[in-house]
Formats: structure tokens, C-alpha cells, sequence
């Protein structure tokens, strides 16, 4: 076989999140203080976008600010504390970062399977397992 039908036959069997161009935006947060604690508004809308779970984004965010954490009757994040958009975003972003991007080809085309009883991230762009710390 020559060098262009190989390559053809190989965009043949890609799936198709691999030859979308878009650009991904990362979610932001849209946190406000609120007395002594932090409302994240659009916690459901950003679980939306990177697709977890909501309990790990959850736990994530209430280990790595120290502090208690709760979901309100509007599904809206609230945390002990006052933490600037700025901290919180940051935070999101780590998320993101560990748990949603893929660690080789660095798309958000993840999800999280499990093999032999290990959780890992399965990326649907380029077919790469990786193990996650913490998931």
C-alpha cells in the first residue's frame, strides 16, 4: 500500500471528535461571596460541559479549599468560606486539567471507564487509557 491510501484508510476509522477543528472552551464559574460563604451558580452547567459526575467535581472542590461544601435546592454550589471567581475558576480549572483533558493528545473528548476494578480515563479522540490519581 502507498504512503496516501494508508493515511485515508487511517482518517476512515477515526472517530468523528477527531476531525472537528473547533475550539473547546473551558467553563467558567460564576461564583459570588455571599455572608461567609461562596455560591457557585452555574455549578450544574459546568458538570454539564466536562461531563463528571457531580459527587467527584464536589469532593474536589471542598478538599482543595479546606473546607465544608454543600449543593443547595437550585443545584447551585456552596462553600464555607470566601473564595474570589478567581480561586474558584483556578480550581475548576486544575479539575479540568487532571481530570477531564486528555493526557496525550490533550482534547476533552474523555471519559471515565473502568478496568480491572481502577478507574481510568478513556480519551474518545485518539484511543489513549491513562490512570488518574484520585478518581
Amino acid at each position: 500500500m502507498d504512503y496516501e491510501k494508508m493515511v485515508d484508510r487511517l482518517y476512515a476509522v477515526l472517530p468523528a471528535e477527531t476531525k472537528r477543528h473547533e475550539r473547546f472552551e473551558m467553563p467558567q464559574a460564576e461564583s459570588f461571596i455571599q455572608g461567609n460563604k461562596t455560591v457557585v451558580r452555574n455549578f450544574a452547567s459546568v458538570l454539564k460541559i466536562i461531563k463528571r459526575e457531580r459527587k467527584h467535581l464536589f469532593k474536589f472542590l471542598a478538599k482543595e479549599t479546606a473546607t465544608s461544601a454543600a449543593i443547595d435546592d437550585s443545584n447551585r454550589l456552596v462553600l464555607n468560606g470566601k473564595f474570589s471567581r478567581e480561586q474558584v475558576n483556578k480550581l475548576v480549572s486544575d479539575y479540568f486539567s487532571q481530570f477531564v483533558l486528555c493526557p496525550e493528545c490533550k482534547k476533552p473528548d474523555t471519559k471515565v471507564v473502568e478496568k480491572q476494578g481502577v478507574r481510568m480515563l478513556k480519551c474518545e479522540a485518539c484511543g489513549a487509557i491513562s490512570s488518574v490519581k484520585g478518581l
